[in-house]
């Protein structure tokens, strides 16, 4: 036993000198609600975005919304309107929405925390680490019917900054834009999004290398499941279950205590329904080629790096406060500041051409052009969404974030993604 006690001891003493995340010389103050004066914020202009939720909730636009306003590392708006189900429970500020696309910018940080460690270089190709893709080829003949294809091998393996910036050539099976590639990957059984099946990325990651690609990687920009193929990827470099190494250095050292691939049995209550508009009516989203319920039912064993997580505009709001932090919170510190640099700069160079948009490591980022048209932040702002219409923001000029969730699909009559973001910026006032 003694022996036992001993290998414990050494063992927890080694990981202790392991974390990717550290102590930091700074120390932030943890997100807390402050008067929005406190902020620079106007109360009067505040209730521009209370007006405009309530009224989205009551001409039936939306079932029900949680928004949060932080700026200067304080809450000065954290609101719920509406209700969080079919059954008519009120939506609450701590509810559990399924993030989705969300996830992606959780997962990247992960990739770049070990990088940070020297466990990889960002342009190293992923075969390096996942021999399965190897050898691979892009489309240029498809026969629909019986799904055969050929292709014509790539010229430059995908990298890992080639998966953390969408220009892998990698598509998204069922929410595929090219119909070939839905078919492909659903003959294949690539799982897509989330799944209560027993299944796990490892084995959804290898299916997906024996595909063919879009188009030559680096050279366009084709929304993926790249991000799945990094969770993979960082059980193979941390030696960890994926969703442990979450857990483990992002989550519980963020306190993020919400934030799960699966929620614990304590938190299912607060999960909100996904709702569809029926004949006039919110109703429970039905089982279609995935079922709602994952993040609670089921094997619980798919960890999907680019859609998984659920959690709370609180616990978002932190992760996002860490970024505009230069990657530290509450003294602790899961990246440099030169990395988050680096996450936020343009890594795409001219593929969308001269746009008002750019994409880095993790994020969309606003260019000048784009914060030139007005209500949408400062050059340099980031942001993504769901699947499940939530939507954030993070603006670094001036330490603004805005989070809106909501949870629904299908067709929504619904204008509080860009309303919202429009009403945050105009309640500054200093």
């Amino acid at each position: 036993m003694r022996k036992l006690t001993l290998l414990f001891v050494l063992c927890a003493f080694l990981l202790g000198f392991s974390n990717a995340q550290t102590s930091s010389i700074v120390k932030s103050h943890t997100l807390t609600e402050m008067p929005p004066e406190s902020a620079g914020i106007s109360v009067e202009r505040l209730a521009r975005i209370d007006k405009m939720c309530e009224e989205e909730v009551a001409k039936g636009n939306l079932p029900g919304i949680v928004s949060l306003v932080a700026r200067n590392g304080k809450i000065v708006h954290w609101k719920a309107y509406g209700v969080a189900n079919q059954a008519g429970d009120k939506m609450e500020r701590d509810a559990i929405f399924r993030i989705a696309s969300q996830s992606k910018a959780i997962t990247s940080t992960a990739v770049m925390m070990l990088w940070e460690e020297g466990k990889f270089q960002l342009d190293d190709p992923i075969s390096k680490y996942i021999p399965e893709f190897k050898n691979q080829q892009v489309l240029t003949n498809f026969r629909y019917s019986d799904t055969t294809w050929t292709g014509v091998p790539v010229k430059n393996e995908i990298t890992i900054r080639n998966l953390l910036s969408h220009t892998s050539g990698i598509g998204y099976g069922v929410i595929d834009g090219d119909e070939r590639f839905q078919m492909l990957y659903k003959k294949a059984g690539v799982t897509d999004l989330f799944t209560t099946k027993n299944i796990t990325i490892e084995e959804s990651v290898k299916k997906l290398a024996k595909m063919p690609l879009h188009h030559e990687p680096g050279t366009q920009f084709t929304y993926s499941e790249g991000l799945d193929v990094l969770g993979y990827f960082i059980e193979i470099v941390s030696g960890m279950p994926f969703d442990k190494y979450l857990k483990t250095h992002i989550f519980d050292p963020l306190g993020m205590e919400d934030t799960w691939f699966y929620q614990p049995e304590k938190n299912i209550d607060r999960v909100v329904e996904v709702q569809h508009m029926v004949n006039g009516e919110w109703q429970k989203y039905p089982v279609t080629f995935y079922n709602t319920d994952y993040p609670v039912k089921g094997a619980k064993t798919f960890f999907s790096g680019g859609a998984g997580l659920s959690s709370t505009a609180k616990d978002y709001a932190i992760f996002l406060q860490m970024y505009l932090n230069g990657g530290e919170y509450d003294g602790v510190r899961l990246l440099s500041r030169t990395t988050v640099d680096l996450i936020l700069s343009n890594q795409i160079g001219e593929v969308w051409g001269d746009s008002d948009t750019k994409f880095g490591l993790a994020f969309e980022l606003l260019t000048e052009k784009g914060e030139d048209k007005g209500g949408l932040g400062s050059a340099g702002t980031f942001r993504w969404g769901g699947y499940f219409n939530t939507q954030y923001f993070a603006d670094p000029e001036e330490n603004v974030i805005g989070i809106i969730m909501k949870q629904t699909q299908g067709p929504v009559s619904d204008v509080t993604g860009w309303k919202f973001r429009q009403l945050v910026f105009q309640t500054i006032d200093d």
